[in-house]
């Protein structure tokens, strides 16, 4: 299954990303500085680092842990005896909160958020900002799934087609896609939309501290972390991370050295 599973994610990857670039050329939400290759090309190279380091740093994955919950009858819906169908949306929202409390805790712990700046120091938002993560943060993000996987004792298949869902999705929510505002309201009633997750990377703390959900939207109003629109507007609104010199926003190596770099003014965007 495991390598059924990375053609799969390959595949789902490929498509999603070609997809949503060919959407933000013809429908673009804001307009973009040009000759972005670079910063995107390198954004890929982080998620081929990621993916190799991964590989190499830790001998589970979620969806590992989930095989060995299964095989060896672990994990609380193992025990229960829940039809699959059942299990399978269970986990799902289950693990969609996790990552939601996990992007929190990035914001949160003044520890976690050099690493999770790297992120938010993109200051074009498109599709590959949505796969552009510190190394150190894919790695505890996959510990925290594993954790969880491990009490629940997912279905296997739930897991892979979590990881697959929030990898697509990240980047959808982050891509420069116009959608029509009447279709964006309905959707994002229940699911994140790229309108409403812009305003998270926005450079004001307030704003920035706030719509945090990946897939469901609703985990924002319940927690009361939702706001609906930049103060600015989306046009005019200021993406990134004041204060890093520029030759720490794009290069892989850069991106790679940034969390143990001090932002000169972090007075707006810092974390708590």
């Amino acid at each position: 299954m495991l390598a059924n599973e990375a053609v799969i994610r390959v595949s789902a990857f490929g498509l999603t990303l070609t997809l949503l670039w060919l959407l933000e050329y013809f429908l673009p939400r804001r307009d973009q500085p040009k000759r972005q290759w670079f910063r995107r090309i390198n954004n890929l190279l982080l998620v081929v680092v990621n993916s190799v380091v991964l590989r190499i740093a830790l001998p589970v994955t979620a969806v590992i842990t989930a095989e060995w919950a299964v095989a060896n009858d672990w994990g609380l819906l193992n025990r229960l005896g829940l039809p699959t169908w059942i299990s399978g949306v269970i986990a799902f929202l289950i693990l969609d909160l996790a990552i939601y409390g996990q992007h929190v805790a990035m914001h949160y712990f003044s520890w976690l958020w050099p690493l999770h700046r790297v992120h938010h120091s993109d200051r074009v938002f498109d599709a590959t900002t949505g796969i552009r993560f510190h190394t150190l943060e894919i790695i505890l993000s996959m510990l925290w799934k594993v954790v969880v996987v491990l009490v629940l004792g997912p279905p296997v298949v739930a897991v892979i087609v979590f990881e697959i869902v929030l990898n697509a999705v990240s980047m959808f929510n982050h891509s420069n896609v116009a959608l029509p505002l009447r279709l964006d309201a309905a959707l994002r009633s229940v699911v994140v939309t790229p309108d409403m997750h812009r305003v998270h990377h926005s450079v004001f703390r307030e704003e920035h501290d706030c719509n945090y959900g990946f897939n469901f939207s609703w985990w924002d109003f319940l927690f009361r972390t939702y706001l609906a629109q930049p103060k600015s507007g989306h046009h005019e609104m200021k993406i990134g991370v004041p204060g890093l010199k520029e030759s720490d926003l794009s290069r892989l190596d850069r991106l790679l050295y940034q969390p143990l770099r001090r932002p000169h003014d972090e007075s707006e965007s810092s974390s708590k």
